[in-house]
């Protein structure tokens, strides 16, 4: 059932990023296949789906044309794995088992490519079909949760600050949350907000999002040590090269793992009020903890 989910929600994805990214033919030809080479290089579209199912949740049935909503949450992240793999910042040559852009393209077609996706997604989100209040606190909660206070942006930077030092647990769950579980709250909250939400379902994904976001990145820290490049398509062990702040750094990799699993018990109880409708999502939650790469 999850699989299946999973995999519907991939290709509905897909299906509209291809739509909506112009063709590797259009010019300047150059940047548009750059975006493409990142956005098509096989990634899981975890957060499109966590918002086409909170829209499927709230409403029932699956909205009409919310996928084009996930479209822009997934050129949001890309944008941002683009820019994270720059030599100025995590210097990374692999993502998604494939030459990052920068090794592909050089350095200034990959930032202009990030650039690129960050406009792009905006452009769709101003032409969701969904009604023009929505539309505005979408676009509000993607921009709060992309940007420097407590959003991802910020998160960066603080991650980028605590290399090379010991940070404490505050520090390490702020970038975190910041850096990770933002835009997957905002993923969250946003489709609820696209498929009529009311506030206090509203509070419910946030708080779900929340929880999960965090857990899914203590994951990602755990993976990096335990599994090989191959396994997580990206270079392994990068995070402790770099002395990167993570959780199996600062609690080992069992306290870690014990954390993740609470905060996912604590996110399903944000749920209950939905009874079964919940599962999917609850499914969901339950993968990202349990996933290998």
């Amino acid at each position: 059932m999850l699989e299946e989910i999973l995999k519907q929600g991939q290709a509905l994805t897909d299906a509209a990023l291809d739509r909506l990214i112009p063709r590797e033919t259009q010019a300047p030809v150059s940047i548009h296949k750059a975006m493409r080479h990142s956005v098509f290089a096989g990634g899981k579209r975890l957060r499109p789906v966590l918002c086409m199912e909170a829209g499927r949740m709230i409403a029932g049935s699956l909205p009409s044309k919310i996928e084009e909503l996930g479209a822009a949450l997934e050129m949001l992240h890309t944008y941002s794995l683009i820019h994270d793999d720059l030599p100025a910042l995590d210097n990374d040559d692999l993502r998604r088992g494939r030459p990052t852009c920068h090794k592909v393209f050089g350095e200034a077609l990959a930032i202009l490519a990030g650039d690129a996706l960050q406009t792009q997604a905006y452009e769709v989100l101003a032409r969701l079909a969904c009604s023009p209040e929505s539309r505005v606190r979408i676009i509000e909660e993607i921009a709060r949760g992309t940007g420097t206070i407590d959003g991802m942006i910020g998160g960066q930077v603080v991650d980028l600050e605590a290399e090379h030092m010991r940070p404490n647990a505050e520090i390490l769950e702020y970038i975190h949350r910041a850096k990770t579980s933002a835009l997957i709250t905002a993923s969250l909250v946003s489709g609820g907000l696209y498929a009529g939400a009311k506030e206090n379902e509203v509070a419910s994904l946030r708080a779900f999002g929340r929880s999960v976001g965090l857990a899914f990145q203590i994951v990602d820290d755990v993976l990096d040590v335990t599994q090989t490049s191959e396994q997580l398509g990206k270079t392994a062990g990068k995070d402790t090269a770099a002395q990167k702040a993570t959780y199996p750094a600062l609690f080992g990799i069992d306290e870690s793992i014990r954390k993740a699993d609470s905060l996912v018990g604590a996110a399903f109880k944000e749920l209950n009020s939905f009874g079964e409708r919940a599962e999917t999502l609850k499914a969901l939650a339950r993968y990202l903890v349990e996933r290998k790469k």
